[in-house]
């Protein structure tokens, strides 16, 4: 046993030096930004993880701005980083060729081949055909599909209920409604097959990669497995049936759709590569768009004048439409004031706290090197939180947005930035916009925590998942009938 235990300290002894060297060797010949890259493959990532899941990463990038400047190299994840800090850095990073977005070992391994996950021209057919099916003349269709998931999931979950979590019931409300779109009128029995493995798998996508089953990576694994399997019949299904019929493209879930493109050329996606896609698509929407509704919910909660302006705008479209009349695209497209508030939620607590890319070539950067490998991280909290963009930046206000132009580039990030913006930003508009309207004018709720703390888990999470006293809410008064 004693020789077993001296065999692996020597082997540990042995990587950590061939790690240093190879570093060593690969770095003297550039100019490196300041800092360090800490204990070998560790670096600074239990730092880093333990300030997101306490909330305080925001002072950890400062503190480490502070020290060393809006440039500067670490190593998180075992993987020698440069972060980058202010909108110069956040312009290049989204415009720059040579930054390919890069996602963790664990991400690749619980996804995949997907959107998440792929390079190069294979990112760029998938891109392609996503932007087609979620640009705004499609979405413009799914709006009636959106109203009626959201209306039965609010009767199932939230009706006749005193107390709710608001965290996990926004979860299982955006997850209806993608999957809605994703698989079409099978999507209920998907969703309810399978709510808790998608709840497990985006715990698991900020992880070590260790496969061991009581892990958050061995859990995430095996519900991958499992959500894979079900999709994977499901798509087949799909197949099989356009071999009986001709299906059009606009009128088809997102399955069908990535089928009767490859069909016609459009991509040689395998049906493996759709399922990765599919699932990497709902991972990536209904993660961030349930934490967008749910820290909507809690500043209404606190801030009753916002609340107020849009009890008066959702009234109104409540109003016009009529008491079982369903949502349509122009009454979503007149919520200006409740779509600000979403903007003014994002920018104080974004959910997505950063992103990593990685240089397909040596980069130079305000007169540093970037070695090719290397990854690059920014951090939209950086400059949303800035006093030089926006005036008291710790204030929720709304009407910061009234003018978009007012904005400066690149300062304000959720959706990404310049080509690398998200193709489903218009998506997760309509969605937010359908569940704030019933959510305002069907209910009431306060905070059972008034200051009830959240972390980043990766996304922003109340630590008690931000339970509420709802009560039913009286209609509002018809001034004419719809």
């Amino acid at each position: 046993m004693a020789f077993i235990v001296l065999l692996a300290a020597a082997a540990a002894i042995a990587f950590l030096l061939h790690f240093v060297t190879k570093n060593h060797r690969s770095c003297s010949t550039y100019n490196l930004p300041p800092g360090n890259l800490g204990i070998p493959v560790i670096g600074q990532t239990f730092s880093l993880l333990h300030a997101l899941r306490t909330n305080t990463d925001d002072q950890w990038f400062r503190t480490r701005i502070k020290r060393y400047g809006p440039v500067s190299k670490m190593s998180v994840l075992g993987s020698p980083t440069v972060l980058l800090a202010g909108t110069g850095a956040n312009h290049f990073i989204f415009t720059n060729e040579g930054l390919i977005l890069t996602q963790t070992r664990a991400l690749r391994s619980l996804l995949r081949r997907s959107i998440l996950t792929l390079t190069g021209d294979e990112l760029k057919q998938v891109r392609s055909a996503l932007q087609g099916y979620l640009r705004p003349e499609m979405v413009r269709r799914y709006v009636g599909k959106m109203d009626g998931e959201v209306r039965r999931q609010l009767k199932l979950n939230w009706v006749g209920r005193n107390t709710v979590n608001v965290l996990p019931l926004a979860r299982s409300l955006t997850l209806g409604v993608i999957c809605s779109v994703i698989f079409g009128e099978e999507a209920s029995a998907i969703v309810d097959a399978l709510a808790t493995d998608f709840q497990l798998l985006g715990d698991a996508i900020l992880s070590f990669p260790v496969n061991i089953p009581f892990t958050r990576f061995g859990k995430g694994m095996r519900s991958s497995a499992n959500i894979r399997e079900t999709i994977v019949m499901f798509a087949k299904k799909r197949e099989e049936s356009l071999l009986d019929e001709r299906c059009t493209i606009s009128t088809t879930d997102f399955v069908t759709y990535m089928l009767v493109l490859r069909s016609k050329g459009a991509h040689s996606l395998t049906l493996e590569d759709i399922v990765d896609n599919v699932m990497g698509i709902i991972i990536g929407a209904h993660g961030t768009t349930s934490a967008l509704i749910t820290f909507m919910m809690r500043h209404l909660a606190n801030e009753p004048d916002v609340l107020a302006k849009i009890t008066e705008e959702q009234d109104e479209i409540a109003n016009k439409k009529g008491k079982d009349g369903a949502l349509t695209w122009e009454d979503v497209s007149s919520m200006k004031y409740t779509w600000r508030v979403a903007f003014e939620t994002l920018r104080t607590v974004p959910p997505v706290f950063g992103s990593f890319r990685t240089a397909t070539k040596d980069i130079a950067y305000q007169g540093y090197h970037i070695p090719k490998g290397w990854k690059v991280f920014a951090a939209q909290s950086i400059t949303h939180m800035d006093s030089r963009f926006f005036t008291e930046p710790t204030k929720f206000d709304p009407s910061r947005f009234e003018k978009r132009s007012s904005i400066p580039p690149y300062s304000f990030l959720p959706f990404g930035g310049g080509p690398r913006m998200c193709p489903g930003t218009e998506f997760s508009r309509v969605e937010t916009m359908v569940a704030m309207h019933y959510l305002v004018t069907q209910f009431r709720w306060k905070l059972c925590f008034k200051d009830e703390a959240y972390k980043k888990d990766p996304k922003p999470t109340p630590v008690f998942g931000c339970p509420v006293e709802l009560e039913l809410r009286e209609p509002p008064t018809m001034t004419h009938d719809a």
